[in-house]
């Protein structure tokens, strides 16, 4: 069995490359990580482990302070069992919903690979990522199982919009990996600061959570290159219609990414006053979504996407933030 990284500090680098040789070089690299250095779901996780074994009522569910909802006196108020509830079925939908956006993801990377030239070194690479997110979404959905609680994911009307992102490279390769970013930063940005937060955590979600930052930071760092070695050699029409669309897709992906589930607030029937108060005007929770994007929003603004139109749209969106 391969140990869970133990580690969340170190990140696939996604320093600026000069010159397509260099860019090559590094997909290279992260090809060669994904045969060194990667886990298998029903090899590396101990399932049936006693101590990874699910307990809807194991107070170690509860929610982190990095979902408001866990301090507000609602929640607070109501008995441990309940608590520890709510917060594993936050969790079982975020592994839900994170495998439902992995399988659009794997759709639309075979997509792009299905008209690679002979020895594209991002034919290997894509093929290395649509193996790994296999293995997530596996890892994922068995989580799920095991919670045996009723978890939805998507809402159907958004999950069917959303058969319409495998087909964005077709379109524009460029736009896809920008939704790529959309769905896989705001994740990686919750997930380190849960792992950080100095509480106990159940076993099975830390081992989950920790290969999961792993193999992305893979993930996060081919997209940002792709888009660096790209955008810059794109005609200006495109490069501007691309301007206007990332804000919209990276402040639409990160609420779905983030949201709290509509079946869980019906479930345990939270008031929608404690719901408003939480994530709909609560500042920090806004803060929240904009700070989850804050890596690509810097990319953006790197590759000038960002100028003083489409600014308006990453403020309306409620993501921009001046780059550092």
């Amino acid at each position: 069995m391969t140990p869970a990284p133990s580690s969340t500090d170190a990140r696939e680098g996604d320093h600026r490359v000069a010159g397509r040789s260099a860019y090559e070089a590094v997909i290279e690299r992260l090809s060669k990580a994904s045969v060194d250095k990667h886990w298998e779901p029903y090899r590396d996780i101990p399932w049936d482990d006693p101590e990874f074994l699910v307990d809807p009522a194991d107070p170690r569910w509860e929610l982190p302070e990095v979902d408001k909802l866990g301090g507000h006196p609602w929640y607070r108020s109501r008995p441990p069992e309940v608590r520890a509830a709510i917060g594993l079925w936050r969790v079982a939908t975020a592994m839900k919903v994170g495998l439902q956006f992995e399988n659009l993801l794997k759709r639309g990377l075979l997509n792009y690979a299905y008209r690679l030239p002979n020895g594209s070194p991002e034919f290997r690479y894509v093929y290395h990522e649509t193996i790994e997110e296999g293995h997530h979404g596996m890892m994922f959905q068995e989580f799920v199982n095991r919670t045996g609680m009723p978890i939805r994911g998507m809402p159907g009307p958004l999950s069917a919009v959303a058969q319409v992102a495998p087909w964005i490279p077709l379109i524009s390769t460029e736009l896809f990996f920008v939704f790529v970013l959309g769905g896989e930063d705001p994740i990686d940005h919750v997930q380190r600061k849960v792992l950080k937060d100095e509480r106990a955590h159940h076993p099975l979600e830390e081992t989950i959570m920790r290969i999961h930052i792993a193999e992305e930071a893979r993930h996060i760092s081919f997209a940002r290159h792709y888009l660096r070695d790209r955008v810059p050699r794109m005609p200006v029409h495109r490069r501007l219609m691309l301007g206007f669309a990332a804000p919209i897709i990276l402040g639409v992906m990160a609420r779905i990414m983030l949201a709290p589930p509509l079946a869980m607030i019906k479930h345990f029937r939270i008031p929608s006053n404690v719901v408003s108060e939480v994530y709909l005007r609560n500042t920090a929770a806004k803060n929240e979504i904009r700070d989850s994007v804050g890596r690509t929003r810097e990319l953006c603004a790197e590759l000038g996407l960002v100028n003083a139109l489409t600014r308006r749209i990453w403020r309306a969106m409620g993501i921009w933030a001046e780059p550092r």
